[in-house]
């Protein structure tokens, strides 16, 4: 694993749309095609904005799949992913092939669904975050790091929940659904390379609890270190409370 830190969020941002946009050209120019998965929430808004200006990318060679989604959450409300990711991702590139969690769909039948053509082949490069409880996807402590399924139905925990209502999506706790649909650790460990942006000072506690601690389903992200392709983009805010070892062995500052 590499970790960069940068000095803000939007160089951080620019550097990890960089780094994505040369993965897409790599993989389209070597097997006419790229899959990716994408992440969402505040934390993902420059990272996106950038990918999505950057030139050299056919977009209509990219098939994209979607990471998680809320149980019984409908397209409309401002919280849905599907909306994030139709306005963010998808209405800005023209991407034809995607496969969005249909939080209002029998869950059972839509992970069944979207998990098979999950499958079907390999992943170029997985777009991730993580949690200010160090979630990964909606894997929240402790995650199920041994399960094959692609997809999986999950209940929330309160702190994931309160994140949701601190960023804004919900009015209060009331609103935020219990349950979701998220892609598992494992899938998400199958991706060739993974980009993990996590800027913002919320997050430096996850941060250090997942570069700096055991790797365990207590610090769902804490799986990444084992990735022998993944990238963490933290900017000083997020880093604030790694020591200088840690960055020192997992890569150079910015």
């Amino acid at each position: 694993m590499v970790i960069n830190v940068f000095d803000d969020k939007t160089t951080l941002s620019r550097a990890a749309a960089a780094h994505a946009t040369a993965l897409l050209r790599d993989a389209i120019k070597k097997r006419g095609a790229a899959r990716i998965i994408a992440a969402t929430g505040m934390s993902q808004l420059e990272f996106l904005g950038a990918l999505t200006k950057a030139e050299g990318i056919d977009w209509p060679r990219v098939e994209m799949f979607h990471l998680d989604e809320y149980i019984g959450l409908p397209v409309s409300h401002p919280a849905s992913f599907r909306k994030y990711l139709l306005e963010n991702l998808i209405a800005k590139t023209g991407i034809s092939r995607f496969h969005l969690l249909d939080g209002d769909r029998d869950p059972k039948e839509v992970i069944q669904r979207v998990g098979k053509e999950l499958a079907a082949a390999p992943v170029d490069v997985a777009f991730v975050g993580i949690g200010e409880n160090g979630h990964l996807a909606f894997n929240d402590p402790p995650a199920d790091f041994e399960t094959e399924e692609p997809y999986l139905i999950v209940a929330l925990d309160e702190a994931c929940r309160r994140q949701q209502v601190g960023e804004g999506w919900f009015a209060n706790m009331d609103e935020v659904p219990t349950r979701a649909i998220s892609m598992s650790i494992r899938q998400i460990l199958k991706a060739r390379e993974i980009i993990a942006v996590v800027p913002d000072a919320r997050k430096a506690r996850a941060v250090k609890l997942c570069m700096e601690g055991e790797i365990s389903p207590s610090a769902p992200a804490s799986i990444l270190r084992t990735h022998p392709a993944a990238t963490l983009y933290l900017d000083k805010e997020s880093a604030a409370q790694l020591t200088p070892q840690t960055v020192r062995t997992y890569g150079l500052a910015q």
